[in-house]
């Protein structure tokens, strides 16, 4: 396996596990009072468009050619950071 796949299961992993980190917040939102499941809703839906960008970018990470994916790696970094941090805010945010 190469540098390029590797990378690309690691960040997929990591969607995944963020995917999960979604559901348990939408979990405690329909749980949660009128007013503060509008406030989860709308956390969740500012992390499920980080998550869409941070797919998209990997996508094209997928299908770029040579090592034209490692010029994608850094937007993919950043994109990957910015979601993970969203999700640590929301989490301690409702916890």
């Amino acid at each position: 396996m190469g540098m390029k796949e590797a990378y690309e299961q690691k960040l997929q992993a990591q969607l995944d596990e963020i995917a999960l980190e979604i559901e348990k917040l939408n979990i405690k939102a329909n749980k949660a009072e009128a007013d503060t499941k509008l406030e989860y809703y709308k956390e969740i839906d500012n992390l499920k468009a980080l998550q869409e960008q941070a797919k998209i970018k990997l996508d094209n990470i997928k299908t770029a050619s040579g090592d034209a994916w490692e010029d994608l790696k850094t937007g993919m970094d950043s994109a990957w950071q910015s979601l993970s941090e969203a999700v640590k805010s929301a989490n301690s945010r409702f916890a």
